[in-house]
């Protein structure tokens, strides 16, 4: 009242500035900016101006005015009611008692850069004013004591919209936070009424005669008159007030309940600053406000709220508090409690479902379950798999839910509707809907998340469809396809033989899956080993002998148990043949197959199949292919057929010649008439000399048919021939004794009597000789240059070297060969005449006595070492022989 404006900061440590010589009427002070704009008067009479400060620049010691300029719209005397500046210091409003309001559009710190004019006039007093700024668009809100209005500000000639027919008093309206939408709050005696700039909002009756209406951190701070009896209040003393008292109560209108209520004395404002409210009154006293913290004031509020079952309300509270989800979810836990002990399990399971993802799903699953609500647990467990937050048995219950209620629609929309993400465990699904007995269900999820396994399980055990199984696995990657026809193909051998043996042929060629739309010989195809698919054929063995020689066609390198097994069922469908056509035509088959090389590394394998089955031929010819002549023999003595014995021998008798002595032998133990076939064996044993005459008279001594005129060609034959020997080797040592005692004479002559040469002729080139010449004492005669040109040594005859060169090879030859005591044996042993063996190392040398010159010492120690020497060595010859 005496013109000066005063400063309280948080300490509570006063200072001021004289703005005005009289008084000042009005303040506002921007939030953003450091500017305070003032209304007062510096002389008497009806003229209000107005004077914008800038608290951050002093002017000697006070802040700087920067603008001065009179409020009066025009030249009307008329009292300012209300003042408002916008944030951007763009827009400042001057509300008069006449009705009028003064725009200033522009720089309103300055005076060249704003224009001031009157964008309002009326015969009732504006009581309030205030900007809203949503985007670009500006509105002013004009309220007086009888309309309210709506400006736009941000089009030329700012049009204008009448909101309402009625208005408030001074300093009973506000603008409310983004929370409200930034509504325009008119306080009237009965009712609250909020404002869009072109409509009105909600309404809250409050009763009482309203002073002042603020807004502060989304709370609606209202001081009325009540004349009714009110509670005690803190701050005015013990004793209750029963009238002209004024209550302060601050309103949380998102959530629709009374945040704070008290009863004061003559209030002259309430002030928002510093995180709390300041109640100033007239007895010159400054009461505080604080605002407990969040989760004090929601326990204290929840708790009040739960006692009174008023759940929606408490869930509004924390919501507009930004209360975590675990706090909510315990709002949601308590009220579905509070409404399931009511009985009202549609509502509970609502408020259940909203607590999922923090309550443990257990918690509500019981719960439904001992009341026996499914629809309710049903829809539970749906919203629980629709956030993927089911687990194995969550989806275990809900589709026993389903097949329990028999709702095959909702089951299929469980089932079908997750496309891009499953939300639900899918085998254990399959497993629920089998057991059920929703095998087509059950199908379906199998075929379309690619488990394999359970959908042939329940196409091939449950549905028993197997042509369906089948064309599935001929669908699958080759892996898959093999291991699966390993695991169920003696099942489908048994009901769909044809087809299965045709999928088998295929996957261990050249397999391809049938869904596989790449052109041929795009990619090479797998094939398995067809080996491993013998045992599926287990008891069809009409579709085994189809596939292997299918496999036996196409591939020649298939597996050797293919081949084996093809052989045995070849040698058994022989030995079962009535038939003679067919079984011929079995037995050339399995003939064939045993020719076609391919059981040369199972030779005894074949073998063993053949003498099983009593099949000769291959038996025959197996032996033959084994070089087993012995056992070829053997099978026709056995079986008695003697021309085939004297054929086996002739055939290969020249590789074992053993054979004809076993023929003979076999044919000496016979007593039947067998003088034909003895006597074609001994023809050969006399020409092969593969017998001892004495051995043969021994062997067919067994014989009682066999009289001496079997033998005695073949013994005077023998014995003919060893007479003629004898003569010729008689001759020949009659003829080495004359060449010897001839080289021993011409020896004599060349050491006692002169040689004489008498060549005339070159021995080389049968020229004339002429000296020099060379000659030997073998008679030759050389040039010189000749004997120079074509002798490899001095001291050898050209002429008779390479005879002489034979001689002694053979002579080093028999050197070598003495100590070869290894071969000496060996060939006793297989020679048929071991006398000639021993007769031709003896004229070696092997056996002759040796004597070992060493430098041993004189006297009787030597002796006696060479003595030792002496008996030595005769020993070892004696035991070489």
């Amino acid at each position: 009242m005496e013109g000066q404006i005063w400063f309280l900061p948080r300490s509570l440590q006063l200072s001021s500035f004289q703005a005005y010589k009289l008084r000042v009427t009005h303040l506002y002070q921007l939030k953003q900016h450091s500017i305070l704009v003032s209304v007062g008067e510096d002389e008497e009479g009806i003229n209000p101006l107005v004077k914008v400060w800038n608290l951050e620049k002093r002017d000697g010691g006070n802040p700087l005015c920067t603008r001065i300029f009179p409020a009066i719209p025009g030249n009307k005397p008329t009292v300012v009611s209300c003042l408002t500046v916008h944030e951007n210091l763009n827009f400042m409003a001057i509300g008069f008692a006449d009705g009028s309001v003064v725009l200033t559009k522009g720089d309103i710190t300055r005076d060249r850069h704003s224009k001031t004019q009157i964008l309002h006039e009326g015969s009732y007093p504006v009581t309030g004013l205030a900007f809203r700024q949503s985007g670009k668009t500006t509105h002013l809100f004009v309220v007086t004591t009888e309309n309210i209005q709506s400006y736009m500000l941000s089009v030329k000639d700012y049009p204008h919209l009448e909101l309402d027919t009625h208005g408030c008093g001074l300093r009973c309206s506000s603008l409310s936070d983004p929370s409200q939408d930034l509504q325009f709050i008119v306080a009237g005696n009965e009712c609250v009424y909020l404002y869009q700039p072109d409509e009105r909002g909600p309404c809250f009756a409050f009763e009482g005669q309203k002073l002042i209406v603020h807004w502060y951190r989304g709370y609606l701070i209202v001081v009325s008159k009540d004349r009714k009896t009110s509670p005690k209040s803190e701050f005015a003393g013990n004793e209750a007030q029963n009238s002209d008292k004024q209550v302060l109560n601050i309103y949380d209108l998102c959530n629709k309940f009374i945040a704070y209520s008290s009863i004061f004395d003559d209030i002259v404002d309430v002030l928002a600053e510093w995180g709390s409210l300041y109640v100033l009154t007239r007895d010159g006293k400054i009461h505080v406000l604080q605002e407990k913290d969040t989760q004090t004031k929601l326990e204290a509020c929840k708790s009040m709220l739960f006692r009174k079952n008023l759940f929606e309300m408490a869930i509004n509270l924390a919501k507009s508090h930004h209360l975590d989800s675990d706090g909510l979810s315990e709002i949601f836990r308590q009220y579905g409690d509070h409404l399931y002990n009511k009985g009202n399990h549609d509502g509970a399971i609502q408020q259940y479902i909203r607590t999922i993802g923090k309550l443990e799903p257990s918690y509500v699953i019981r719960k439904f379950l001992d009341a026996q609500r499914i629809h309710n647990l049903t829809a539970y467990l749906q919203t629980l798999h629709l956030q993927s937050l089911a687990n194995a048995d969550h989806t275990t219950l809900l589709l026993n839910c389903y097949t329990k209620l028999k709702d095959s629609s909702k089951l299929e929309e469980f089932i079908k509707t997750s496309e891009s993400e499953v939300r639900f465990d899918v085998e254990t699904a399959i497993k629920v809907l089998r057991q059920a007995g929703y095998y087509s269900h059950a199908v379906y999820l199998a075929e379309k998340h690619a488990h394999h396994e359970w959908y042939l399980k329940i196409q091939l055990e449950d549905i028993k469809n197997y042509q369906e199984a089948l064309r599935y696995i001929g669908k699958l990657p080759f892996d898959q396809a093999e291991s699966n026809m390993k695991r169920y193909g003696k099942i489908l051998m048994h009901h769909v033989p044809n087809e299965t043996t045709e999928l088998l042929k295929i996957l261990c060629t050249d397999y391809r899956p049938s869904g596989d739309n790449e052109g041929p010989g795009t990619l090479e195809g797998k094939k398995a080993n067809s080996e491993e698919f013998i045992p599926v054929f287990a008891n069809n063995s009409r579709e085994l002998k189809a596939f292997l020689e299918h496999m036996t066609e196409v591939q020649a390198d298939s597996p050797q148990g293919v081949y084996d097994t093809l052989l045995e069922l070849r040698l058994q469908n022989w030995a079962h043949e009535q038939d003679e056509q067919v079984k011929e035509k079995l037995h050339n088959e399995a003939l064939t197959l045993l020719k076609s090389g391919r059981f040369k590394t199972v030779f005894d394998k074949a073998l063993v199949l053949c003498q099983m089955h009593n099949f000769k031929d291959g038996v025959l010819y197996l032996y033959e292919q084994g070089k087993l002549f012995q056992q070829i023999m053997h099978y026709h003595m056995q079986n008695e057929q003697y021309k085939k014995v004297i054929e086996v021998c002739e055939l290969y008798g020249d590789q074992e010649a053993c054979l004809w002595e076993q023929a003979l032998g076999y044919f000496a133990r016979k007593e039947e008439d067998c003088k034909e076939y003895i006597a074609a064996v001994l023809k050969h044993i006399e020409n092969k000399n593969l017998m001892p005459p004495l051995l043969v008279v021994q062997t067919l001594a067994h014989n009682s048919t066999a009289t001496l005129s079997v033998i005695k060609d073949y013994l005077v034959n023998k014995l003919q021939k060893q007479s003629r020997q004898i003569e010729q080797d008689e001759q020949r040592i009659q003829k080495y004794r004359e060449e010897t005692t001839r080289i021993r004479q011409e020896i004599e002559e060349l050491k006692a009597s002169p040689k004489i040469f008498q060549k005339t002729k070159c021995s080389i080139c049968t020229s004339a000789l002429e000296l020099p010449s060379v000659h030997f004492l073998c008679g030759h005669s050389f040039h010189q240059h000749c004997f120079e040109s074509y002798s490899e040594s001095d001291s050898e005859c050209p002429t008779c070297m390479p005879e002489n060169r034979k001689v002694m090879d053979m002579i080093r030859a028999q050197e070598q060969k003495r100590d070869l005591h290894d071969q000496f044996q060996h060939q006793l042993k297989c020679s048929n005449d071991g006398f000639s063996v021993v007769a031709d190392y003896f004229g070696r040398g092997v056996f002759n006595k040796l004597t070992l010159i060493t430098d041993l010492p004189s006297g009787k120690a030597a002796a006696t070492i060479e003595a030792g020497l002496q008996r030595e060595l005769p020993a070892r010859a004696r035991r070489g022989t």
